[in-house]
């Protein structure tokens, strides 16, 4: 993703843009669980909801963060787990890119 997806907001909604970059400091950083734990099951959970950029965004985090090819592909297998195989489909798309 090349262009900040917030461009427009920040101009709107500034202070909208600012609660997003808050929570997503609060979700990520590293705490009880490592910030590429997290950054795995929100990598999962994108899968879940059919979005391959997001995917692809956050395995490229995760594997910033420390997390290795086989920690992101095992964690399809939980999104497979939960949600089907459409989490699946979805994920492939985006590692098409990235492996």
């Amino acid at each position: 993703m090349a262009q900040n997806p917030f461009h427009i907001l920040e101009k709107m909604d500034p202070e909208l843009v600012n609660l997003v970059k808050d929570s997503k400091k609060l979700a990520v950083t590293d705490g009880a669980l490592p910030k590429k734990f997290k950054l795995l099951v929100a990598m999962a959970l994108d899968a879940a909801h059919g979005s391959a950029a997001g995917v692809k965004s956050l395995a490229l985090q995760a594997m910033q963060a420390g997390a290795t090819k086989e920690e992101v592909t095992e964690t399809l297998r939980v999104a497979l787990y939960v949600s089907g195989a459409g989490a699946v489909f979805t994920a492939v798309e985006a590692f098409e890119e990235i492996f």
